[in-house]
């Protein structure tokens, strides 16, 4: 596989680089019979409902040696800016925490793999683009424990997936404050144990996976200390003498909910509360202690009793997990929190040995024909009529941020189950889903049943003519494609799913916004030549037949005329007699581009087919002739458009 990583350099105040991981076997799409995951990273952070820094790329450490081994990597934040004007842009629009970091991350092949939101609580997971076939199963989902369970500023997210055969859950909480609610937050981590339960024949509650990431501003505080001699140990380096105070070490022991989850040495300064712009500790009235709220713990499950001879199930071969790094960054001071890092190398011994769905494509596609993918799907695996094979560019930044893409055969029958299964299937991209130009792609099987890639290709080059024909259509569009073309990027940024269907839903209860129903957008004409449309049909051009607007010469102090202006002439135009004499003298002649009346052309404005030019046509004296004859045909252009009449299919109209 190809490990590459742009060049970077390093920035003045950032971190110690962690100890780089231990250099492991990695597993290519190609087949492999057991695999070691050489390091996951976890960050936490309470950001304040600050506006995200310039680069974060100290916090993800990838501008140390250590992230060419770091495979995944999950990102908890809390107080994300969850104002109501926030959430109604976050609705149309991703957030801006989450485009930060996929931002920084593509570049390095990460591609974000889950995301689950609960107001200002927000969780991400990334991974490296080779490994994405292996992550299966994933599921999300969030409790609320704000108000008695009622408001999500506090409460947990979760995401859980198996990676490489061995189920793994990422929990990301945010606890209730304050040095007395100790019981509180045990109580409340205890709900979101319990609430939290997931579908499928394993690993239903959190605890049942195999590993558990438990992390996020948990607000564990310092007992009996006050705040003088807090500093005091701070300032002379002496942290050790605050550990058996903190009240996380202490429930560590004494909690039956916490038995099992380990945590590495708290060598890093208390993470809260600093006064916001700078690294000194709380100086406001208020005066808080220094505290370590921000914390990151892990839990494996320990192998099962009394299952006789056939010993623990196969997922459970061999799990191990070690800390390479448990650090904070004090060089971001957006907030009153300072961000916290950690790398874990893991070991699994993995049941999978070769992808759900294996791609062949050749090594550069010059010529359109060369266009053609092959694939095998394993035994067993669920496809779904909605599965889809996407062309994404190399950087890409999430499964539906392709270039193109085309449905995967879904033919029903033994016979077929057979020949795929033996030869496998075929499908070619057509010219127009092509991009032109020189550039490095990737092919990505979508299963619209687990909501994930089953099957990548390593990169490959597709080096295409540029078309001159496109820029010139692109050119011709006019102002009205610009409009478009806002429009579309307003409802639906990053939302490119080519599921005209329902796409499968996470099981996340996070407060949502409806959706827009009924709203239909015509696309505007720069993507007329090649579509990315949602549904498999093609979209066909604006009607030719549309009737040529004839008027009377224009004198040179009548060339600006207004809309109104317009108005009023096409209804004095309403007199047979005057068109008649106006035609004889001058004769018919188009209208020049420029005028405002030829921009009113459907053609120009970019309108849909169904808007006719009745109005005009009586202004200038035109009947329409009967409608048997069909002067003006009609066209169902859109499910939505009513089923008034009918055309046979050589009079050229759409489905």
């Amino acid at each position: 596989c190809p490990r590459r990583s742009p060049a970077t350099t390093s920035r003045p105040g950032r971190a110690p680089p962690c100890p780089a991981p231990p250099r492991c076997p990695r597993l290519c799409p190609a087949t492999c019979s057991s695999f070691v995951l050489p390091s996951i990273t976890v960050v936490t952070w309470n950001v304040g409902t600050a506006m995200p820094p310039n680069d974060v790329t100290s916090l993800l450490h990838l501008n140390t040696g250590e992230t060419n081994d770091v495979d995944m990597i999950a990102i908890g934040l809390q107080e994300v800016n969850s104002k109501i004007n926030k959430r109604l842009k976050d609705a149309l629009f991703t957030d801006q925490w989450s485009e930060l970091f996929m931002d920084v991350l593509s570049p390095f092949h990460f591609i974000l793999v889950s995301t689950v939101r609960m107001q200002g609580v927000i969780l991400l997971v990334f991974a490296k683009y080779y490994h994405l076939p292996f992550l299966q199963d994933i599921q999300t989902d969030c409790t609320r424990t704000g108000l008695g369970g009622y408001w999500g500023n506090k409460g947990g997210v979760s995401v859980r997936l198996s990676i490489f055969g061995h189920m793994v859950c990422f929990l990301n909480c945010h606890l209730p404050a304050h040095l007395e609610k100790a019981e509180q937050r045990k109580e409340d981590f205890a709900t979101i144990l319990h609430m939290q339960q997931f579908e499928g024949p394993v690993a239903n509650g959190i605890l049942d996976h195999d590993l558990v990431f438990w992390f996020g501003d948990l607000n564990f505080r310092i007992e009996s200390l006050d705040i003088c001699f807090v500093k005091y140990a701070i300032d002379s380096n002496v942290l050790s003498q605050l550990w058996e105070k903190d009240q996380l070490n202490i429930a560590k022991s004494t909690w039956p909910v916490l038995r099992g989850f380990q945590e590495g040495p708290l060598n890093f300064p208390p993470t809260f509360k600093f006064d916001v712009g700078t690294n000194k500790y709380d100086s406001s009235a208020k005066k808080r202690k220094p505290a370590w709220t921000d914390r990151i713990l892990w839990k494996i499950k320990p192998p099962s009793k009394g299952l006789g001879a056939g010993g623990p199930r196969p997922s459970q071969g061999v799990l191990s997990v070690s800390q390479l790094c448990y650090c904070s960054h004090m060089e971001y001071t957006v907030s009153d929190h300072k961000p916290v890092a950690a790398i874990f190398a893991v070991q699994f011994a993995s049941k999978v040995d070769k992808p759900l769905v294996e791609i062949y494509v050749a090594d550069e596609w010059s010529r359109p024909e060369q266009a053609v993918v092959r694939y095998k799907m394993a035994v067993g695996f669920h496809r779904s009529s909605w599965d889809w094979i996407g062309l994404y560019r190399v950087g890409f930044r999430h499964p539906k941020d392709y270039v193109s893409y085309v449905w995967a055969r879904s033919d029903d029958g033994e016979r077929c189950l057979e020949k795929q299964l033996i030869s496998g299937l075929q499908v070619m991209f057509s010219e127009e889903a092509l991009p032109k130009g020189n550039g490095e792609y990737i092919l990505g099987y979508y299963s619209n049943t687990s909501s994930s890639i089953a099957g990548v290709t390593e990169p490959f080059q597709i080096s295409l003519p540029r078309s001159e024909e496109g820029s010139s259509s692109t050119d011709s569009s006019g102002s009205s494609s610009e409009e478009d073309d806002s429009t579309l990027v307003l409802l639906a940024p990053k939302s490119r799913s080519p599921s005209p269907g329902k796409m499968k839903r996470h099981r996340s209860r996070s407060p949502s916004l409806a959706k827009f129903q009924g709203l239909i957008l015509r696309p505007s004409s720069r993507d007329r030549g090649t579509s990315r449309s949602p549904s498999p049909q093609s979209r066909r051009g604006l009607p030719r037949n549309i009737p040529t607007i004839h008027l009377p010469q224009e004198e040179p102090g009548h060339c600006g005329v207004k809309g109104k202006e317009l108005g009023q002439a096409a209804e004095s135009l309403e007199d047979s007699s005057l068109h008649q004499t106006v035609q004889e003298q001058v004769g018919p002649r188009r209208v020049s581009a420029d005028s405002p009346l030829a921009r009113a052309d459907p053609r120009n404005l970019g309108l849909l087919p169904a808007l006719r030019l009745e109005m005009i046509d009586q202004a200038l004296g035109r009947r329409p002739e009967s409608a048997g004859q069909g002067y003006y045909p009609c066209r169902r252009m859109s499910p939505t458009s009513p089923p008034g009449c009918s055309t046979s299919p050589k009079e050229g109209c759409s489905p």
